[in-house]
């Protein structure tokens, strides 16, 4: 059976001598492995450009539910192609890593996959927007779709917010982050435009590496996380 989606790309892997095995963010499937043959051949129809990470593209595959592994038998780019920067760059590889580690069942999840998509464009069609909120902000917009949003009962007796248990405490334990932090992160739940919070570039650090210790509490596979690492340098 033939079945028409548009994807995300979150990861490619060498198969055969010219094709790719392509772990994809589809908004009809969920994530899905494919076979996208001759993609490493400069004849291929399917330019290799396709392959970036979190790359918008429209599918037409084949969809054997018996199958772990699919062909694609169509695929184009849905958008023009956006401009390489340093900066936006390390930030779609951080979105990717985030993605490709933290969803790992087959289940559709269309709004979320709206949501990439938009925050992509956005960040190609503002070039010069400020961008060291995104990185915490989708962090957080994606544990709001995988069920595991931090709850937001910040009070004055319980400031500090505890990693294991997903919600402020009143006293601190090894898992609760400093007072500090911790009121940084009920901004960010709380704001109607945690966009456009202003902190210190030290602050947003620590509260990335929080958030990142945070996911790897709560979800099995999100393991051995580096792009934070390169946007920390790239991000001054």
């Amino acid at each position: 059976m033939l079945l028409s989606t548009p994807g995300l790309v979150l990861h490619t892997t060498p198969y055969g001598e010219s094709s790719v095995v392509a772990k994809v963010f589809t908004r009809q499937l969920g994530v899905r492995s494919y076979i996208i043959k001759g993609v490493r051949n400069g004849r291929s129809r399917v330019k290799q450009n396709l392959m970036q990470p979190l790359c918008s593209v429209d599918m037409v595959v084949y969809c054997n539910p018996k199958n772990d592994l699919n062909h694609v038998r169509e695929l184009t780019p849905r958008h023009p192609d956006y401009e390489s920067r340093p900066v936006g760059n390390a930030l779609r590889f951080f979105m990717t890593e985030v993605l490709y580690k933290a969803i790992r069942e087959e289940e559709p999840m269309p709004d979320l996959w709206d949501y990439v998509e938009e925050t992509c464009l956005r960040l190609t069609a503002e070039r010069e927007a400020p961008t060291g909120n995104l990185p915490p902000v989708f962090m957080l917009e994606v544990a709001r779709h995988l069920g595991i949003e931090p709850l937001d009962n910040h009070t004055e007796r319980e400031p500090l917010f505890d990693l294991q248990a997903g919600r402020f405490a009143a006293t601190a334990n090894e898992t609760t982050l400093p007072p500090a932090l911790s009121a940084m992160l009920h901004d960010y739940l709380g704001s109607p435009a945690p966009e456009s919070l202003s902190y210190p570039l030290a602050a947003r650090r620590a509260l990335i590496d929080a958030l990142i210790a945070y996911f790897q509490l709560h979800l099995s596979g999100f393991r051995n996380f580096r792009s934070h690492e390169i946007l920390h340098t790239i991000m001054r």
